[in-house]
């Protein structure tokens, strides 16, 4: 009596249909592999659901890094200071397929998927967007002309809890984490310094609302908001509202829970409290 094989389900997400479906192909010749292809990211989560429905779920996604767009130019090299906090760019999960890339795709799938493996098909090595990947969920980073044997072993190694990048990004990826966790830190201490009733301003601000929707919730009057947001700038060492948000999502402050009247009320804004 023979044993039974336990299938890998694979599911590859890249926009060039040759590619997809010649690296599917190759897959499905292993007899332990089972292989889908999906050409977008809405795509991809419309199979991922529909195979969770059908009580088949994918093991492993295989995600473009440039999935829908054109790959974005590498940054020119930063002059000598504080590193960009890698962070601050990290696409949340309700981002999927919106953001015209693969990383946005591997946030999605980790917030509605978070069983399958996702790794990353890149056509160069980047250590800022293979560090970006990972925040986003990803358990690996591999080049799209990698071997077949390469390729199938990282498969099963991100289904044995690995993580796995080329030896040639590990020095860039540790140190791109490393800065953002930096960032991370110098955020939360300059968040630490506010006030109680700063903070509280601070949280709107996140949430959106603009001073006089910030007063009436805090009733508070306009000016006096204005004062702790003046401060809440100052205390952070940013000159815009724009600014002090950014900051102070990094230090993961969560926005203020808006009841029905004020939720309607939300504005965007670009430069100093009003």
């Amino acid at each position: 009596m023979g044993v039974a094989v336990v299938r890998i389900r694979v599911l590859v997400v890249d926009d060039h249909r040759i590619f997809a479906e010649s690296l599917a192909a190759a897959l499905a010749a292993e007899p332990d592999v089972e292989v889908a292809a999906a050409g977008s990211g809405p795509a991809a989560l419309r199979c991922l659901d529909r195979a969770v429905a059908e009580g088949r779920r994918f093991d492993v996604l295989l995600v473009d890094a440039d999935l829908g767009g054109t790959p974005p130019a590498v940054p020119a090299q930063r002059e000598p200071g504080p590193a960009a906090p890698v962070a601050a760019a990290a696409p949340g999960p309700g981002a999927a397929g919106s953001a015209g890339d693969g990383i946005a795709l591997v946030s999605g799938v980790r917030a509605a998927h978070p069983a399958v493996r996702t790794v990353v098909l890149a056509e160069r090595d980047e250590p800022r967007r293979a560090a970006l990947a990972l925040q986003a969920g990803a358990c690996g980073w591999v080049a799209k002309d990698c071997s077949l044997s390469r390729l199938l072993a990282v498969i099963r190694g991100v289904l044995r809890e690995e993580t796995h990048l080329p030896p040639a990004l590990l020095t860039g990826v540790l140190r791109e984490l490393t800065a953002a966790r930096k960032h991370r830190t110098d955020s939360e201490r300059l968040v630490e310094s506010l006030t109680p009733r700063e903070h509280e301003v601070l949280r709107c601000m996140v949430a959106g609302l603009g001073r006089k929707d910030v007063a009436a919730r805090l009733f508070l009057s306009p000016h006096t908001v204005r004062t702790h947001m003046q401060n809440v700038l100052g205390k952070l060492g940013v000159h815009s509202t724009l600014a002090a948000v950014a900051l102070a999502r990094r230090a993961g402050v969560r926005p203020a829970d808006l009841g029905p009247g004020l939720a309607g009320n939300v504005v965007e804004r670009s430069g100093q409290p009003a």
